[in-house]
């Protein structure tokens, strides 16, 4: 994680942010065939942006993942996105973003981070402290609710 810089996502690369996420979205083949089906599920909100909840993690001054953690209506907060670049997965750079996500909960009161995470993600999530309680329904099918505690 050598240049890690991590900062909150700027309004003019909502492009750039949605581009990676399509990128990283499309590498997990059990994801492929519903994206393609549904490309309006690859939207970044400007408002996220403009109000501070999207983060970027820039390596060697390149934007390689981005995440978005937004109020829920019980004062936690919700993982609402982790996108990495598919050539740099398992570097840390995701956990990293995680924890930057989790602080800033805890900055504005939250004791929890929630998640509804893919089954094939789940493992990443357990290592970043999350434990599965429970599943949701999405429109892609069954994801798995997970909670961290703050």
């Amino acid at each position: 994680m050598k240049n890690l810089k991590i900062r909150p996502a700027l309004v003019n690369e909502a492009a750039i942010l949605e581009a990676l996420q399509w990128r990283a979205s499309l590498e997990n083949g059990g994801d492929r065939e519903s994206l393609l089906a549904h490309p309006d599920a690859i939207v970044l909100p400007i408002e996220q942006i403009e109000t501070g909840q999207v983060f970027v993690a820039e390596q060697n001054g390149a934007v390689a993942e981005f995440a978005v953690a937004i109020p829920r209506a019980d004062e936690q907060f919700e993982l609402d996105g982790l996108f990495v670049e598919p050539s740099i997965w398992k570097s840390g750079v995701g956990r990293a973003l995680v924890k930057r996500c989790a602080d800033y909960a805890q900055s504005k009161g939250a004791t929890a981070l929630h998640v509804i995470g893919n089954p094939h993600a789940k493992g990443f999530y357990v290592v970043c402290d999350f434990e599965p309680i429970g599943f949701e329904q999405t429109r892609f099918g069954s994801g798995i609710l997970m909670r961290k505690s703050l």
